[in-house]
């Protein structure tokens, strides 16, 4: 091997060495190449499937879309019209979307996923319901769904494989209210966007997921550092100069880099065959739905081998390879401050032009500087975690037991690679302070209290194509007389016309005790009427009708009495208020009470029992088909709000599981090349239990530190976003100990399941060397 500038032919042929160097060494160079690969592969198939949302996205809305049938409202049956009646159901928490379908010809429109539409007593479901209907403890909702099986829906016309949905036949829908008559399925125009709230809320979740894949591929290439150097140190003493030794290490590094892509690419592909048998939060996809954007995958090829390289020449750059060894552990000089503190500080400075809630996230420049302040604070937690724990630990004295002797002793001789140990956890707790924050200020503004109260009732039935008074009473004796219903409350409801004017106002019709239930009425009597007073908050709120006002309520028209009575509106059990509202008993208005008016029923049950709702909503079918059962709510959460939070979990839950894959194997790099040193002393001496000890303190005392930068930069970056949104700055404390402490138990569980193998190599065995 001679020195002196190479050609590019001469670059070439030394990186390629260095690949085939990569694979030599038998069994060793063999487990570490494995390892970098598994390391670097786990990464790539995150990064893959981050760069599959998108498309994820995309297929999902289109199949929504195209089965979206709410949208028209056809007045005239033709040979090309549907009746669609809406009967989505619960079961135990699963939500099981449902719909009733009647053709009105032979032109009828068939929804998506289905080759035909369903004869009456047939049903269409999906695999999951499928599933779900045959599994043992389903005896109610097969009652419930009491229609014969003729198929199943394809993918088409699913939002996700684990969706649970039933098309069944029907000829009884005429006539009924809220029935929707259209000729054809889809929603040509595109669908609202999302406000730059929750933009603002999904583009921080992709920096704090995705930033600590980076750094663990960052920490992955790195597997092997000691042993690798020794090889390069050789190739120096047989005549090769420093720059051939870095082309070398730069082509073990392309090989880890390019064996990692390829693993990770394998990984997606097996995993993607089995992502469509998980649910989780609601959330489903299909396999097919999984494909990376091209423009994405492009990317991932090339940096992830451009990362590899660029790190391992970085390390090169704070040792000397030298013919008779390594030198890396002479004295150097004290870490600077200053400049780990620039990329904070900059991150600060690309977001706060957008402080005081004028950040419009609609726009591609404030799109940009919200995602690159957050990577840059978080990456300010990388930077400034080597200081910090140089600066603590090197302040230690000699206090303390043995086991935490040998622990300083060790951080102060390589405080970097203890830094680098923790960063990704350090990260990924920031990153999970930062999406706290934000999710707890977005939550005052997408998550609203209803007024409700639970303790007076907790399910609200709704029969909408109506019911008689004499109906009302039959149909509230039936849920009356439901297993696990305590009390029921029933009112019918209109919308009525104040002659001579274009005023509406709410109609209510019920017994004495179901109106106390909507008004403060101390007093009432059969033939008593009520109104409720006026909304005092709105100005433009029309005044509630007067005494001898005729009002037309179901083309029947009827006089308010004389005798009315002004009440209070009291909230109702779903935390509703009827502002000027008549109330009347049926006695006031027999002509009304014999009309179909819209039933509303409130229904207390008994919480102990598990199958109380299920039954009412069993009753609800019998009685029919559309009624509807809703559970009532003390919030109400924004639809979108809630899918996104459910992603940020299931991201969140993904990324600490390779942040304590990534730790593991790092532990166990670290300690494969310290094997000789454990078990010289353990032959010496040394007990196995103070080792074990020393280990535990070895990792305690950088993700300690490393909490406290982790902390603080997470809060800062919650609070920065807040202040773009024009939200009050608000840190939970909770939110903030349930956080660190995730990060904590990681890097526990990830310490105990390393000490097998430390137990392992402290024998005898390990002093045997080649």
């Amino acid at each position: 091997m001679t020195g002196g500038p190479a050609s590019g032919a001469g670059w070439v042929r030394q990186l390629a060495f260095g690949v085939r160097l990569a694979f030599r060494g038998g069994a060793t160079g063999w487990t570490r190449v494995a390892l970098t690969a598994t390391a670097v592969g786990l990464g790539v198939a995150f990064l893959l499937l981050a760069a599959s949302v998108p498309n994820l996205l995309s297929a999902r809305d289109a199949r929504e879309s195209a089965r979206v049938d709410y949208l028209q409202h056809l007045e005239r049956r033709g040979d090309d019209t549907l009746l669609l009646g809406f009967v989505d159901t619960q079961f135990h928490g699963i939500r099981i979307r449902g719909r009733l379908l009647q053709p009105e010809g032979p032109a009828a429109p068939v929804p998506p996923g289905l080759t035909a539409l369903p004869r009456p007593g047939e049903m269409v479901v999906s695999p999951a319901l499928a599933a779900l209907l045959s599994a043992p403890g389903s005896e109610l909702l097969r009652t419930r769904l009491d229609y014969r099986i003729v198929g199943q829906i394809e993918d088409e016309g699913l939002s996700g494989p684990g969706e649970f949905a039933f098309y069944a036949g029907s000829d009884r829908l005429e006539g009924w209210s809220g029935v929707q008559r259209l000729n054809a399925f889809g929603d040509p125009t595109p669908g609202d966007g999302l406000s730059p709230r929750l933009m603002l809320l999904v583009i921080v979740a992709f920096v704090v997921l995705l930033t600590p894949v980076v750094i663990f591929i960052a920490a992955a290439v790195r597997f092997g550092g000691e042993s690798r150097d020794r090889r390069l140190a050789a190739l120096r003493l047989m005549g090769a100069d420093r720059r051939m030794t870095r082309r070398y290490a730069a082509g073990e590094a392309l090989a880890g880099g390019l064996l990692g892509l390829a693993v990770g690419v394998v990984l997606f592909l097996a995993g993607r065959q089995l992502i469509g048998r998980f649910t989780l939060w609601d959330i489903s996809v299909f396999p097919a739905d999984a494909r990376p954007s091209l423009p994405l995958a492009v990317s991932i090829a090339g940096a992830v081998p451009a990362l590899a390289v660029t790190v391992s020449l970085g390390v090169l750059r704070k040792i000397a390879v030298e013919p008779l060894g390594v030198v890396r552990r002479s004295a150097q000089g004290r870490r600077r401050l200053w400049w780990r503190l620039l990329l904070p500080f900059a991150g600060l400075a690309l977001l706060a032009p957008l402080f005081g809630g004028r950040a419009d996230t609609d726009g591609q420049l404030a799109r940009v500087q919200v995602g690159g302040g957050a990577v840059l604070l978080l990456v300010g937690v990388v930077t400034l975690l080597p200081w910090l724990v140089e600066a603590v630990v090197r302040r230690i004295g000699g206090g303390g037991g043995v086991s935490w002797q040998l622990a300083v002793r060790r951080i102060q001789l390589d405080s970097a690679s203890s830094a680098r140990l923790v960063s990704g956890v350090a990260v990924a707790v920031a990153g999970a302070i930062a999406l706290q924050t934000l999710v707890a200020g977005v939550e005052s503004v997408s998550v609203q209290d209803t007024g409700a109260d639970l303790h007076r009732a907790q399910v609200n039935v709704v029969l909408s194509e109506g019911a008689t008074f004499a109906e009302a009473k039959k149909i509230t004796s039936r849920f009356a007389a439901t297993p696990g219903v305590r009390s029921v409350t029933g009112t019918a409801t209109s919308i009525g016309l104040v002659a001579g004017t274009d005023q509406d106002v709410p109609f209510i019709m019920g017994a004495c005790p179901d109106l106390r239930e909507m008004a403060e009425i101390t007093r009432c009597r059969p033939g008593d009427v009520f109104i409720t007073e006026h909304d005092p908050e709105s100005s433009d709120a029309p005044e509630p009708p007067r005494p001898g006002q005729q009002v037309t309520v179901e083309d029947a028209t009827w006089t308010i009495p004389a005798t009315v009575t002004r009440v209070k509106g009291r909230r109702s059990p779903d935390g509703g208020v009827w502002r000027g509202a008549v109330l009347a008993t049926p006695e006031a208005a027999a002509d009304l009470a014999a009309k179909p008016l819209r039933l509303s029923l409130y229904l207390g049950l008994d919480r102990s029992d598990p199958d109380a709702v299920e039954l009412v909503r069993n009753t609800a079918a019998e009685i029919s088909p559309l009624t509807q059962v809703y559970g009532i709510q003390e919030v109400q959460v924004d639809d979108k709000f809630a899918g996104i939070v459910r992603g940020i979990l299931v991201g969140t839950v993904a990324i600490l599981l390779l942040i304590g894959a990534s730790m593991l194997a790092t532990t166990l790099d670290q300690l494969r090349e310290r094997r000789a040193l454990l078990a010289a002393l353990t032959a010496f001496g040394a007990r196995r239990g103070m080792l074990t000890r020393a280990t535990l303190w070895q990792m305690a005392v950088p993700v300690a530190l490393g909490l406290v930068p982790a902390v603080l930069i997470g809060t800062g970056l919650g609070l920065a976003l807040l202040a773009m949104l024009g939200l009050p700055l608000h840190v939970s404390p909770a939110n903030l100990l349930v956080t660190v402490s995730a990060g904590a138990g990681v890097v526990a569980l990830v310490t105990l399941a390393s000490l097998p193998v430390q137990l392992r190599l402290m024998r005898p065995e390990g002093l045997r060397t080649e």
